[in-house]
């Protein structure tokens, strides 16, 4: 019987000031393996160059490369341009991902970013919650994101306006199936 292994991609961003500036001053010149991504939408264009190096002393558990994300991006209203680089920390060799699958795996996690913790964080204002002992700060997660789906569920695509409709009549809610 063969067992499977659950593999990561760790994002790595500012947040994580040693760390980054650890990747940072890999000898990302030397990344031979590349992969570039134009893209059109949301008001703006965007271009993603993802860089990856195989890395063998990193001291971070079982990584196996490291990927150097570049995102410019310009907005098509008023043409400001930004640019923002991240590192991705993966256990994956080359063979079982290209620098491309590593994009994906990335902008993956970005859609549950935004669909998800970005509304908790923001919508619910989780980060000043007072629930802090024992299992109270998981359950109220799984209660915020059974609120989240719920409205999803029901037809809200913005979570907030969803939220203040239901309270206009508190006892009138949408169907739960327990299925």
């Amino acid at each position: 019987m063969t067992s499977k292994k659950a593999h990561y991609a760790f994002t790595v961003k500012k947040n994580r000031p040693t760390l980054h500036e650890r990747l940072r001053t890999l000898p990302w010149e030397q990344a031979t393996a590349k992969f570039y991504d134009r893209s059109r939408g949301h008001g703006r264009k965007e271009t993603r160059v993802v860089q990856v190096l195989t890395v063998e002393d990193l001291d971070f558990p079982h990584a196996a490369q490291v990927a150097k994300i570049t995102r410019r991006r310009t907005s098509l209203k008023t043409g400001r341009r930004t640019r923002e680089t991240v590192y991705v920390i993966t256990d994956l060799i080359s063979r079982e991902a290209s620098p491309e699958k590593i994009a994906q795996f990335v902008r993956s996690q970005w859609v549950i970013e935004n669909r998800l913790h970005f509304v908790r964080d923001t919508t619910f204002d989780e980060e000043r919650s007072q629930v802090r002992t024992g299992r109270g700060p998981e359950n109220m997660a799984t209660l915020r994101n059974l609120a989240i789906n719920k409205l999803r569920e029901n037809g809200h695509t913005n979570i907030a306006p969803g939220l203040r409709e239901m309270s206009y009549q508190p006892f009138t809610c949408p169907p739960i199936s327990w299925a």
